[in-house]
């Protein structure tokens, strides 16, 4: 066991966990921030998306030990209120079915209107390629993010 110091929704969080614990299982049964889910355990699925740096990860295969300094952002820590635009597009477009994958979902395409505030529908649909949706609601998770650019 190590312990680490993590800065994890703008706040420091202490953890003492093994260095090879993958920071989904660090984030929901250390930290109790459950919001990132659990898919598939080889980041193939991005329900466990969560931002390193502004950048989406797939929390499943990162180890803790490989964070160090870096900002995590959770779908906890995306916005106060959930008032960040990709989540108010995702409700006024009613994207979630079962709603499993969305959370993986709007810190993919909050990552990616980040670095690209206007995009085309092809771009979008390259971005949210690595992200499984059982349910199949792309249409909706497209026009969603394609609504959130715009706003």
């Amino acid at each position: 066991m190590a312990l680490f110091t993590l800065n994890i929704n703008g706040k420091k969080q202490e953890v003492d966990v093994d260095p090879t614990t993958p920071m989904l299982w660090v984030l929901r049964d250390h930290l109790n921030l459950v919001g990132t889910k659990y898919g598939c355990g080889i980041a193939q699925c991005g329900a466990c998306t969560i931002h390193l740096e502004g950048t989406a990860t797939r929390a499943c295969m990162l180890p803790v030990s490989a964070v160090g300094n870096q900002a995590i952002t959770t779908i906890e820590g995306l916005s106060e209120n959930g008032d960040h635009p990709v989540q108010k597009a995702w409700l006024e477009v009613d994207v979630p079915q079962c709603g499993y994958c969305q959370a993986g979902q709007i810190m993919t395409a909050a990552a990616f209107l980040e670095k690209n505030p206007n995009p085309t529908e092809e771009e979008i649909e390259m971005a949210m390629n690595g992200n499984i949706c059982r349910c199949g609601t792309y249409l909706r998770i497209r026009k969603a993010v394609k609504m959130a650019a715009n706003s």
